[in-house]
């Protein structure tokens, strides 16, 4: 049985869409070095990078990546995009290798395959979305007990790390940037939906923006992307670009998948072999996670007799 020309489109887009993604984490990252050699950096909370093209490049590269993945959706199923975005993994870390010389140490590419032989194994045999007709019907799905409850844990985890963490442990610990990124991307992804939703229904006839409900998915995902862009910068910033693709990349896929579970109660439809599947995949996921946590300074170790980096060591507590 041959492939269908839908899937070769989205199959296309997604890869496109792991090539655009992964280079502009490696450009981003240029253009905050460069920004903080004349400014404050985005790791002590400056804004400097804003002035520099080279980050702009890097948001530009990244938006035509997302625009590419959201158009993927629309030919493939979920199923075949969604494990081709470990793909900016590999491409990241490649061009961080070459480009940014961070170095990753064999244990964090143990470590990195972990995470995404997991992510994938949680993807393949996660629960096929349900079917949406209006965007009134995916309210109603956002509204119910259980999404909202959800959606309250995102918001209480994302304020106590934003505003106990990040003060004491931002600089220090990769987990509290991402974890904030990660948390509220889950959110957005789920608004994005819903704006496509809207977007589909209008072009082909039925104007959605004519409902309130379509304007707070709006508001929701230009709130939680111009967060998630806050502090992706200050990790990109502070931590091993190698590093925090895939744990941003796990991080992000796992909780994305819980919060679609949640709201669209798919769970239903799964037999056991699945969830035995998903729970082997998400352990191999926490592995390669805590692999990486733990072996990220040691691909910087040739480096660390410089007194240059030893002192910008000393000043940050973490390896740039």
């Amino acid at each position: 049985m041959g492939i269908s020309s839908d899937n070769v489109h989205g199959f296309v887009l997604a890869v496109s869409s792991s090539i655009f993604i992964g280079s502009s984490f490696i450009i981003k990252k240029k253009g905050l070095k460069k920004a903080g050699t004349t400014g404050t950096r985005a790791g002590s909370g400056g804004y400097s990078y804003l002035y520099e093209p080279w980050w702009w490049a890097g948001m530009i590269t990244m938006i035509v990546g997302e625009i590419a993945n959201f158009a993927a959706y629309a030919f493939a199923p979920a199923i075949l995009v969604t494990p081709l975005g470990a793909l900016s993994i590999i491409f990241s870390a490649v061009l961080a290798h070459f480009i940014l010389r961070e170095k990753l140490h064999i244990f964090g590419m143990l470590g990195c395959a972990l995470c995404v032989v997991g992510s994938v194994s949680i993807v393949l045999h996660a629960p096929h979305e349900r079917t949406i007709h209006s965007v009134k019907e995916l309210w109603h799905l956002a509204t119910q007990p259980g999404f909202l409850v959800y959606g309250g844990i995102v918001l209480v985890v994302v304020g106590v790390l934003i505003f106990k963490f990040v003060p004491t442990h931002g600089n220090s610990h990769l987990i509290v940037y991402v974890g904030i990124c990660s948390a509220m991307g889950s959110i957005t992804v789920m608004s994005v939906k819903a704006l496509g939703i809207a977007l589909k229904l209008s072009f082909s006839g039925h104007n959605q923006f004519v409902y309130y409900q379509t304007w707070i998915f709006t508001v929701v995902v230009i709130f939680t992307c111009l967060l998630q862009i806050n502090y992706l910068n200050k990790a990109l910033d502070t931590f091993n670009t190698a590093v925090i693709s895939p744990v941003y990349y796990v991080m992000f896929t796992t909780l994305t998948i819980v919060a679609s579970i949640i709201m669209f109660k798919d769970w239903d439809s799964q037999n056991t072999s699945q969830i035995v599947t998903e729970l082997c995949g998400f352990v191999t996921i926490l592995s390669g996670t805590f692999l990486l946590h733990k072996t990220k300074d040691m691909g910087d170790s040739p480096s660390s007799d410089s007194p240059v980096f030893t002192n910008q060591n000393t000043n940050q507590n973490s390896s740039c």
